[in-house]
C-alpha cells in the first residue's frame, strides 16, 4: 500500500503507446508512488501487442490485454489472427481486447468492424479470457452483438464507458463491468456521474486509457496511471463514500475479473 493506505488498479492503459513507452520505467514508478500498484496495458494491433507484452514482461505488476481495435479491423489478415491467438496465451495476458465498434471515426468500414468484432468475441470465449469492449457511437449495435454472443462465462468490461443509463443496464445484465475513465471529472459530464452514482459497487472498475483522457485538473496533458487518483476521488464523491472504499472495491473487482495475483 501507499502512505495513504489504498491500492488502485488501472484496468486500461496504453503504456505501449508513445510518449509513455519511451518513459515506461518512470511512468510505472510514478504510478506505484501514487498508489496505482497494478496496470493492465492494452495492445490494439499486432505491433502494439508486441510492445504491450514487452512492457508486461519488464514490470511484475503490469499485465496485458490483446486484441484488434475496431480502428484496425481492416488491416488484420489470416496470419495475423494466428499471431494474436498465440499472443493471447502469454502468461501475463489477463484479457482479450480492446475489441468492438467505433462508428464515430469509422477508420475501418462498419461491416468489417462488425465481422471482426464477432470473430473476436468467439476467439475470446475459446481462449477463456474476459473481453474488453470499446464502443463509441455504436452502443446499440455493439450491445446487440454482445447479447447475441452471450453468455460470457469469463466476464467482460465496457471500457471507457460513454453510453446512457439503458446501455449501462444492458451491460450489467450481461454480467459485464463498467470501467470509469477520467471523463467522469469533466465539468459537463453529468450523465456519466449520474450513471456511476447508481452502479452496483461490485461492477465498477477504474481506468486511465492513458495517454488519452487526462482527468481534471490535468485535462489536455498526456495522461498516465499516476493521475487515476483524480478519477477515484470523483467516483468517491459522486457515490458519497471514501477514496479508500472506492480503491478497495475496484481493486477487488479487477482482481476477480482479470484473476490478478494481488
Amino acid at each position: 500500500m501507499n502512505s495513504r493506505g489504498y491500492v488502485l488498479v488501472d484496468s486500461h492503459a496504453h503504456l505501449e503507446l508513445d510518449p509513455l513507452y519511451t518513459q515506461a520505467t518512470a511512468v510505472v514508478q510514478r504510478a506505484f508512488d501514487a498508489g496505482v500498484k497494478y496496470i493492465v496495458t492494452v495492445g490494439i494491433d499486432i505491433p502494439d501487442i508486441r510492445r504491450a507484452l514487452e512492457i508486461a514482461d519488464r514490470f511484475p505488476r503490469v499485465f496485458a490485454s490483446v486484441g484488434i481495435h475496431p480502428h484496425n479491423a481492416k488491416d488484420v489478415g489470416e496470419h495475423g489472427w494466428e499471431q494474436i491467438e498465440k499472443a493471447a496465451q502469454h502468461a501475463k495476458v489477463v484479457a482479450y481486447g480492446e475489441i468492438g465498434l467505433d462508428f464515430f471515426r469509422n477508420l475501418s468500414p462498419r461491416d468489417v468492424q462488425i465481422r471482426v468484432f464477432s470473430y473476436q468475441l468467439s476467439l475470446a470465449k475459446k481462449l477463456k479470457k474476459p473481453v474488453v469492449i470499446h464502443l463509441r457511437d455504436a452502443y446499440e449495435q455493439g450491445l446487440e452483438l454482445l447479447e447475441t454472443a452471450a453468455p460470457f462465462y469469463d466476464g467482460g468490461v465496457i471500457h471507457c464507458f460513454s453510453g446512457n443509463e439503458l446501455d449501462a443496464q444492458r451491460a450489467l445484465d450481461l454480467g459485464f463491468h463498467i470501467s470509469v475513465p477520467g471523463t467522469v471529472t469533466y465539468k459537463k459530464n453529468e450523465l456519466l456521474r449520474s450513471i456511476v452514482a447508481g452502479l452496483p459497487e461490485e461492477r465498477i472498475l477504474l481506468e486511465t486509457d492513458c495517454p488519452f483522457l487526462a482527468p481534471e485538473p490535468l485535462r489536455g496533458k498526456d495522461n498516465e496511471p499516476a493521475y487515476m487518483i483524480h478519477t477515484a476521488k470523483k467516483v468517491a464523491e459522486v457515490r458519497n463514500t471514501s477514496v479508500e472504499h472506492i480503491a478497495r472495491i475496484t481493486t477487488e473487482n479487477a482482481k476477480r475479473l482479470f484473476k490478478l495475483p494481488i
